[in-house]
């Protein structure tokens, strides 16, 4: 699977982390930046990342800012974009296997990163459930 993953300043440090999952975990990885700690805007880097999930260049993405929050609301205004901002296991499994979620969510300043990895793994190995989930998706 292609993942892109993109972050602001406040999200590098994770990102590093996550990238370095995601090579283990055999993902092949799209990486939009942002490279260094000094102050960007977010959504640029969202923009990048979503237009890579609606084009189909990229599987699934994720964003990290410092509280996900950000991302998130910019991520939702894209068409065909699902971004699901998780803060624990089990919403990252939901938001996979109910609303079959192609944008993960992070915030860097909320979660650690063990508990960040454990997202993404889980994330990563949920599939989508379908059946009654597929109608309700296709009503957005």
């Amino acid at each position: 699977m292609k993942i892109a993953i993109g972050c602001d300043h406040g999200g590098i440090a994770l990102k590093e982390e996550i990238v370095a999952l995601l090579k283990e975990l055999g993902q092949e990885i799209d990486d939009r930046g942002c490279h260094s700690t000094e102050s960007v805007d977010y959504p640029e880097f969202a923009k990048m990342v979503c237009g890579e999930v609606q084009s189909g260049a990229a599987d699934r993405g994720i964003l990290i800012c410092g509280t996900g929050i950000g991302m998130s609301m910019v991520a939702n205004r894209f068409d065909g974009i699902r971004a699901a901002l998780c803060h624990e296991l089990f919403t990252a499994r939901m938001s996979r296997e109910h609303n079959d979620a192609n944008v993960l969510c992070l915030g860097a300043r909320v979660v650690g990163p063990g508990l960040a990895v454990e997202i993404v793994r889980t994330w990563i190995g949920t599939e989508f459930a379908g059946g009654r989930h597929l109608k309700r998706i296709r009503m957005f």
